[in-house]
Parts: structure tokens; sequence; C-alpha cells
């Protein structure tokens, strides 16, 4: 991906138009407003036919970025957006005033390598920062991925699952001027995953056979639905009646749908469930128990 291509990335990630800027820019309209922007990314960026990576920022605008804290994981589901909440410490030089409506800043976070990136993610809305010092703030702004996005630059594909890295950019309108800053943390971005479990037969006598089934499934997001997740190992996990702690009876493995079958032997009367420790692309999950009355 060449640099104009990141950049609108970027601003298109950023959801521009939902910035919280004066009329007299809010007034062009979104896909203006998002031009413009990348507009001035490109040019503030000279003879860069890529992005470097670097831990300096790109850009002329007086900016750096650090401290860079997200959450260890965003699952991403099929349908709803998903976010999270990134904080960081932004240092700027005397001439920047991040508090001047002119003045607007937000977290990222891409995949691949800062020179190419895959994709990039940012937020619907700013961050907020609060001043510290004359020449540091404290911000907090959000990240929000939306499997349904019919913007090409931000669709998400299933290879992409995995870690993802933290970037983060400022904007000076008044000046034109940017900053744009890689690798500074990272997340992993994950496809939501969902596990059932079903014992019979209920009610069942004691020391007989019990069969339970369930399914472990994850969100494809590309043709946005949930589909079966092979090849897994899944712990069958017993809690007996009153108590609250699960213990695992055996580990099974996910058939080419993603379907679980085992059997138990009923001992006492208690809740059986499936729990998936989960992967880098797929999160971690625990059907609910499922109550069975040993008579």
């Amino acid at each position: 991906m060449h640099l104009r291509a990141t950049v609108a990335a970027v601003s298109g990630a950023l959801a521009l138009s939902a910035l919280a800027l004066p009329a007299a820019h809010a007034a062009d309209g979104g896909p203006s407003y998002r031009a413009d922007v990348a507009e001035a990314l490109a040019r503030h960026t000279p003879g860069r036919t890529a992005l470097t990576a670097t831990a300096a920022p790109i850009g002329d605008l007086d900016v750096s970025f650090s401290g860079f804290r997200i959450s260890k994981a965003i699952k991403v589901g099929t349908a709803t957006k998903a976010s999270t909440v990134v904080t960081y410490k932004l240092t700027h030089g005397a001439d920047v005033d991040v508090t001047d409506p002119m003045f607007a800043t937000g977290p990222l976070i891409y995949r691949g390598p800062a020179e190419n990136p895959e994709n990039m993610q940012g937020g619907d809305k700013p961050a907020t920062c609060v001043e510290t010092s004359a020449t540091t703030a404290t911000c907090k702004g959000p990240v929000d991925i939306n499997p349904r996005t019919t913007e090409r630059d931000l669709k998400l594909y299933n290879s992409q699952a995995g870690t993802w890295h933290g970037a983060a950019i400022a904007l000076d309108f008044d000046s034109e001027k940017t900053a744009l800053q890689f690798g500074l943390g990272s997340t992993l971005v994950q496809r939501n995953s969902r596990l059932t479990a079903d014992a019979a037969p209920e009610p069942v006598r004691k020391g007989k056979t019990l069969t339970v089934t369930g399914k472990l499934s994850r969100a494809n997001w590309e043709d946005h639905k949930y589909h079966g997740y092979t090849g897994q190992s899944v712990k069958l996990q017993f809690r007996k009646k009153g108590s609250s702690t699960y213990t695992t009876l055996k580990t099974v493995r996910t058939n080419s749908t993603g379907g679980l079958r085992t059997t138990a032997r009923a001992t006492a009367d208690g809740y059986y469930r499936f729990s998936f420790a989960g992967t880098t692309t797929t999160p971690a999950v625990s059907a609910a128990g499922d109550f069975v009355d040993v008579k």
C-alpha cells in the first residue's frame, strides 16, 4: 500500500467527519473533509513512497507520542461495532496548542509492517486531552472497528486476525501540519467466538452415561456469519451443585464443523460445560453450564 492509499486509510479510520471541529470545516461534508486531511498528510510526508518504520514521528507538526496503552485484545464479531479506549502521552512544542479546536489527535492500530500496513483502524471521534504541563498532555481516545463497513480500506479479512500494532496521529488544521507515529504498542484483534454445551439425558440415574454435545464457532469477517472452528482442543468441565468451581474431566477436539461430542459418567447433580482456552486469532470462551439432575 503506497503512501496516498495508506493516508486515506488513516483518515477513514479516524472517521474524520465526526471530529468536533468548527462549523467552517464540518460544513464541507464528510468525504470532502476526509480528502482534505488525506491530502495534508501526503503533503507533509515529502519524498516518501511508503511509510518508514521508525520510532520517531513522521510529518512536520512538533508532536510525539509515548505511553500508548490499549486493551490486550479486541473481540470483533459479525454485526456490532467493537470499541476499546486507548490512553497515551502527547509531547508537543511550545507553538502547539492541544486545547485549540483546530487541533485533533487520535489513536490508530494497524496490521502488518508500518512500511506497508494491510489495514488501519481508528476512532469515530478524536481523543480528548488534558494538559499536564506546558508541553505535555494525557490523551484518551477510542478505536472503533466496524465489521460491516463498506469502506474498502477499512474492511476486515479473516487473515488479518491476530497481532496489530499501535500508532497515533495529530493534526493542526490551521497550519495544515501533521504528526504520525508508528510502533507504539500492540493488541490482538480477534474473531469473536461462541461455544455451546448440552448434556443428556436429563434427568439421569447415578452411574449412567451422559452424552455432552456442543459447538465452537467464530466470526467470519468476510461473510458476516459464524462458522465452526475445526480441530481445536476444548475441555469438558463439571461443577457440582453448590460449588463455584469447575473441574476438567477430559479434553476433546472439534470436528470438521466445529462440533463437539463426548461422554461422562453421572455422579452427582451439577453443571456440564465446554471451555476453550483461545488462540491469538480467537478469544477464549466457555459455554453456559447445563444442569443435570442425577437421581
